[in-house]
């Protein structure tokens, strides 16, 4: 059984990715969590990954690191990881592509956090232009390629790889255009959306750096996490 290495999930986009499709694709894993903050935990994971960070991917001995290799090692031993369309294939693998190494303001300005509603104290032109673009790629993909999934019929790792952002979303109210919109609402309704937005709810850690990050860019209007101990 694959054994998935996440951090907490209320703040963790990267980890969300692989165990969203790995979870809605129905494959069986075993989920690690390691806390943001706990020093030792972290220092016993990196025995497991040298890299330090998450998600990280073990199966046997192979050890897969980053959310993009995560997504092509699975490719290669399960269907319905990326389109069967080779254009939609194509597409989806460019814009997932995009999404992970790109749209820098939106990751400063509006760094993930589910639990919190935020309302931003500035909404400069290079967040609004990272906004469009993402607007702009969902409206194509799914004008594209039929929906209502941004590379067809079915869910796959471009779904996935933008999962994050719609929670961004949720949290800072942003407003994209009205088919983007819909789709965002399409994903944050998933069973696995729904279920890792239950458990970062019920996360009682704070990480002050994410926080302290945050707080530099909006105001929190509303906290629903769960009540620190």
């Amino acid at each position: 059984m694959y054994r998935l290495y996440i951090a907490n999930k209320n703040y963790s986009s990267w980890s969300l990715r692989p165990w969203l499709l790995m979870t809605e694709l129905g494959l069986s894993f075993e989920e690690r969590l390691i806390p943001f903050g706990d020093e030792a935990a972290w220092a016993a994971y990196r025995k497991t990954s040298a890299a330090g960070k998450v998600p990280c991917l073990i199966d046997g001995e192979r050890t897969v690191w980053e959310s993009l290799a995560i997504v092509e090692y699975l490719a290669e031993r399960h269907a319905g990881v990326w389109p069967q369309d080779a254009t939609a294939r194509a597409w989806s693998r460019s814009a997932a592509s995009e999404m992970h190494a790109g749209f820098p303001h939106l990751r400063t300005y509006c760094s993930m956090n589910c639990g919190l509603r935020v309302r931003l104290k500035d909404t400069p032109p290079a967040l609004m232009q990272d906004i469009a673009r993402i607007s702009d790629l969902w409206c194509e993909g799914i004008e594209r390629f039929g929906g209502p999934w941004l590379g067809g019929s079915a869910f796959t790792a471009v779904d996935a790889f933008f999962a994050p952002v719609t929670f961004r979303i949720q949290t800072y109210g942003l407003t994209l255009d009205p088919i983007a919109q819909a789709y965002a609402a399409r994903v944050l309704d998933m069973g696995g959306m729904r279920d890792w937005y239950t458990a970062a709810l019920r996360e009682t850690m704070r990480d002050e750096p994410h926080d302290e990050e945050l707080a530099r860019f909006g105001t929190v209007v509303e906290d629903l996490r769960a009540p620190r101990p």
